[in-house]
C-alpha cells in the first residue's frame, strides 16, 4: 500500500501557516519532503508530515489518529454489563454501559460506537424497540448490533429479522462472543 503524499498547500492546512513556510521548513530540512521531478513543486508523505507535528506539539488531525473501538453494552442486568465490559476492554474496546433502552438512545447520539450489545428484556423500552429506533433514526452505517439475550431462538431470529447483525443466547461462552467480534473488526 502506498503512503499518502501531500502537497505543501496541504501541510500548511494541517499546520495552520503559509504554504511558503513549509517550503522553508522543507528547504531547511526541519520537514522531510522531495520535490517533483521538472516542476520543483515539494511534496510530504504522512509519516514525514505525523513526525514534525509530534516533534513540534503541533496537534494531530482526527483523520490521522488511529480509531478508536467503541462499544455500548445495552442491558438492565448491571452484572452481566459490568462482564461484557470487562471482556471488551480487555480486547482493547472503549466501552459505555446504558442500562435501558432511552440510555441508549442518548449514547449512541453521543459515544457514536461501532458496536452495540442489546439485550432484548428491559424495563422501559425493550430491546426490539431500541433495535428499531437504531435502524430508523440513526444513520450509523458502520454500527454493527449484536443481540445477547435469553430470551430463546424465536426472539432472536426476530431481532435478526429486524435489524440486529448477529446473535448470541445467554449463557455464553466469552469465547463465542470473540469470535463473533473478531469476525466483525478484523484489525488492519
Amino acid at each position: 500500500m502506498t503512503e499518502m503524499v501531500f502537497t505543501t498547500g496541504e501541510v500548511a492546512r494541517y499546520t495552520g501557516v503559509n504554504f511558503r513556510t513549509v517550503i522553508r521548513w522543507i528547504e531547511r530540512g526541519e520537514l522531510s519532503g522531495y520535490k517533483l521531478p521538472g516542476r520543483g513543486d515539494h511534496r510530504v508523505t504522512l509519516s514525514a508530515l505525523l513526525e514534525f507535528m509530534h516533534a513540534h506539539n503541533i496537534p494531530i488531525p482526527q483523520e490521522f489518529l488511529p480509531k478508536q473501538k467503541k462499544a455500548l453494552v445495552v442491558d438492565d442486568d448491571p452484572a452481566m454489563a459490568k462482564s461484557l465490559v470487562r471482556l471488551l476492554k480487555r480486547h482493547g474496546w472503549q466501552t459505555q454501559v446504558a442500562l435501558d433502552g432511552f440510555e441508549a438512545g442518548l449514547a449512541l447520539g453521543q459515544f457514536q460506537p461501532s458496536l452495540m450489545t442489546l439485550d432484548l428484556k428491559m424495563p422501559f423500552m425493550d430491546g426490539f424497540k431500541v433495535l428499531q429506533l437504531t435502524r430508523d433514526k440513526f444513520s450509523l452505517e458502520s454500527l454493527r448490533i449484536l443481540v445477547v439475550s435469553a430470551q430463546g431462538t424465536e426472539d432472536l431470529n426476530k431481532a435478526l429479522f429486524n435489524g440486529a447483525d448477529g446473535v448470541l443466547e445467554k449463557p455464553f461462552e466469552n469465547e463465542q462472543f470473540l469470535k463473533i467480534i473478531h469476525g466483525w473488526f478484523r484489525e488492519e
